[in-house]
């Protein structure tokens, strides 16, 4: 037989099975209908794994290829199920709860940012409420905290860099504090190197600046032998050379830190990438969701067995909804190599179908927090 008809044969295989999955979901439906009136769970997660065991025991050498296709249809049926029942209550009603109209605003209150006047933080805090002061603090984790105290209505922190990768501190301090994000602003990034005015270029030996940033210009580094230093800030550390004796010193920040600080540019954009971008997100301890939010991000654990994460993921496809992160971090205190997943899913809550899903993987998993969802800016 050609391949024509090989694929004739495939084609009326699948007509078979159409109503029979079919038939599946309207009885689904039934047993949604049954769980609403004895207050039952949607997930029995030891029927279905006794069902999956059985396929695979029926289905031999080919056991597990056919459990994936039995899991996706069980995970297709549950989705039914939850948007009957409309699970998740507590959640869905602090969601609807935290809509507005028009955009994020502080209302004049203060922005907490890590480092000090010109840092990447401050020009995004400025940029999105520039109504607001901005208070500056030494470290991220004393961000967090100035928002948990209430010293200033949103945190500004940053989360990934296009060349560099994520700021994993960042997502350790998300992971700790479980604050909600309420905004986020990719700047464009354009590193300048500079000293103060009375050093010369070939004298310098070593640049100071954010390991971040030292990365993102590793190439410019290597190649005219300079010597990176790592400094908790861009702009702290152009106020560091600033006030320096030295001048065998550069750094590494933004052009108006070089100018708040009174240094030269030497050169300009000096960064691997000309198309350099940080994103950096609004931290809150209140949840705020505008209407034109476009980004949604989820923190959960998974079931430690196989194919868990791959189902979860797979439940976003089935909602039309597509993930732009996913990133994984150590459990702390947990010493069996579980991980927490932080993702960010394209999206409005608005959407029916978007709020069933995340109110249902609320009940499923084992741990699951909501962080947001909000209007991602570009510069």
């Amino acid at each position: 037989m050609d391949l024509l008809g090989l694929r004739k044969e495939i084609d009326e295989i699948d007509e078979q099975l159409i109503p029979l999955l079919l038939k599946r979901m309207s009885i689904s439906e039934k047993v949604a209908q049954y769980k609403v009136e004895r207050g039952i769970p949607v997930l029995n997660a030891q029927r279905e794994q006794e069902i999956l065991d059985n396929v695979a025991a029926k289905c031999g050498e080919r056991g597990e290829t056919i459990k994936t296709v039995f899991s996706a249809t069980m995970d297709a049926s549950r989705a039914i199920q939850h948007k009957i029942i409309g699970g998740g209550k507590e959640l869905r009603d602090l969601i609807t709860g935290s809509l507005i109209n028009g955009r994020l605003t502080a209302d004049g209150k203060c922005i907490a940012c890590q480092g000090v006047d010109g840092a990447y933080s401050s020009i995004t805090a400025n940029a999105l409420f520039p109504d607001s002061p901005v208070r500056f603090y030494r470290q991220f984790e004393d961000v967090f905290e100035a928002v948990n105290k209430g010293e200033a209505k949103y945190g500004v922190i940053p989360v990934e860099n296009s060349t560099a990768g994520s700021v994993h501190e960042s997502y350790d301090l998300i992971m700790k504090y479980r604050f909600y994000v309420v905004g986020a602003y990719d700047l464009k990034i354009e590193h300048c190197l500079c000293a103060k005015k009375t050093t010369k270029y070939e004298d310098i030996t070593d640049i100071y600046s954010h390991p971040q940033a030292l990365s993102q210009c590793d190439n410019f580094i290597k190649n005219f032998d300079f010597t990176g230093v790592n400094f908790t800030n861009t702009a702290a550390a152009a106020k560091y050379v600033a006030e320096s004796k030295r001048d065998d010193i550069g750094v590494i920040c933004s052009e108006y830190a070089a100018k708040k600080y009174g240094l030269k540019i030497i050169r300009r954009n000096v960064q691997n990438n000309t198309a350099n971008k940080t994103r950096f997100i609004v931290i809150s301890k209140k949840l705020v969701i505008c209407d034109d939010a476009d980004k949604i991000s989820l923190i959960f654990t998974c079931a430690h067995k196989t194919g868990s994460l791959y189902r979860v993921l797979g439940r976003f496809s089935m909602a039309g909804l597509s993930l732009t992160k996913l990133e994984s971090r150590p459990i702390q205190n947990d010493d069996s190599f579980n991980y927490y997943f932080y993702v960010d899913v394209l999206g409005n809550v608005k959407s029916e179908e978007t709020l069933d899903l995340i109110c249902a993987l609320s009940d499923e998993l084992p741990e699951f927090e909501f962080l947001g969802n909000f209007k991602e800016i570009n510069d």
